[in-house]
């Protein structure tokens, strides 16, 4: 949610192709004071964890200690049929893999929008408004290889 505010791409990517759920504990922490709200009526769930859910929670925190509680429920609630992992965390994307989940990044995401018709200049523009930022972590590599593309279908039109 950090970049895909960054980048100005929060009302674009809540209004996809796709459904962005976050567990309550999540939303309840971390985003409820903030512009959870507003999310909210962009479209972003907030489910609840099932008892077996709470119980994966609970054993993921007792194997990887280093994670955060919201990072617990995030994993537990990834582990749904027809749900994936939306992180840049490594250790978290590390567990979720270890646990046979799907894991994707905002870059996964960003290739997402663009497949739903989000403008090239848009990506690009946010795009460049992430990576500026000084606690930007996506590959370097990887978003160089996007903006070009993007760049080119800019100037191919």
């Amino acid at each position: 949610m950090i970049d895909l505010e960054r980048g100005g791409f929060l009302e674009s990517a809540l209004s996809g192709n796709w459904t962005m759920v976050v567990p309550d504990l999540l939303y309840e922490r971390e985003l409820l004071s903030e512009n959870g709200p507003y999310l909210r009526s962009l479209g972003l769930g907030v489910v609840e964890l099932s008892p077996d859910e709470l119980l994966l929670a609970q054993e993921v925190k007792r194997s990887r200690p280093a994670l955060s509680l919201a990072d617990y429920f995030a994993l537990a609630c990834a582990q749904r049929k027809d749900h994936v992992l939306l992180s840049g965390d490594k250790a978290l994307r590390a567990e979720a893999r270890a646990r046979n989940g799907i894991v994707h990044g905002v870059l996964w995401l960003l290739d997402q929008m663009h497949a739903a018709g989000v403008s090239s200049a848009a990506l690009v523009e946010g795009l460049n408004k992430i990576q500026a930022h000084p606690r930007c972590r996506l590959p370097k590599d990887e978003v160089q290889r996007r903006l070009r593309r993007w760049r080119l279908q800019l100037h191919s039109r």
